[in-house]
């Protein structure tokens, strides 16, 4: 037997989920609410409580009412994936702000739009991450980090116990492509 479930919302301890959930009960019958209270946009939806337990509740069949998309997540992509997901469960989710049922052709063509701001968003985040190594590396700074051993040291043990790179590894506790870089920055056959 499907269910209409409700998820509420707020960010700040100060607000409250009242207004949300009056608004949902005005026009759903709800059989199982799930909620967040205080916790900020900020926390991926994966990550919050409420959200969480709701996730693994939903089955194939059951409607999810919001108030607003963005309560589903953090940011476009954060929403899609919490979308995309419950779609692949067979849950159908309906927005009142938005007043769309993503399910219907009217609310796929909005989850078609809400993709392509989710990819635009990434392309974005990308852009300014590349932009922001590249201010990095002009001003001089160090990037990733920093390093536990010194690259004579990984050499250095390795060549005197005959190693391979895996026990060199496992010995200082780094990686095996670590391993190959001390050996040739030490100019040290790997």
């Amino acid at each position: 037997m499907s269910s209409t479930i409700g998820y509420i919302r707020v960010s700040t301890s100060d607000q409250t989920v009242a207004t949300q959930r009056h608004a949902i009960e005005g026009r759903h019958r709800i059989d199982k609410w799930f909620s967040d209270e205080a916790i900020s946009g900020a926390i991926k939806a994966k990550d919050r409580k409420g959200l969480s337990a709701l996730l693994d509740y939903v089955r194939e069949g059951d409607t999810l009412i919001v108030y607003a998309i963005d309560r589903l997540g953090r940011n476009t992509i954060d929403v899609l994936e919490t979308v995309d997901y419950l779609q692949s469960k067979g849950v159908a989710v309906v927005s009142l702000r938005e007043g769309f049922d993503l399910s219907t052709p009217m609310g796929k063509a909005m989850l078609t739009m809400l993709s392509a701001m989710a990819e635009l968003e990434r392309a974005n985040i990308k852009e300014r991450q590349m932009a922001g190594i590249a201010r990095a590396k002009a001003e001089g700074k160090a990037l990733g980090r920093a390093k536990t051993f010194k690259d004579e040291d990984v050499a250095q043990w390795r060549q005197e116990n005959s190693a391979s790179i895996k026990a060199t590894a496992e010995h200082f506790d780094i990686s095996p492509a670590s391993v190959k870089r001390a050996c040739r920055a030490a100019k040290v056959l790997t």
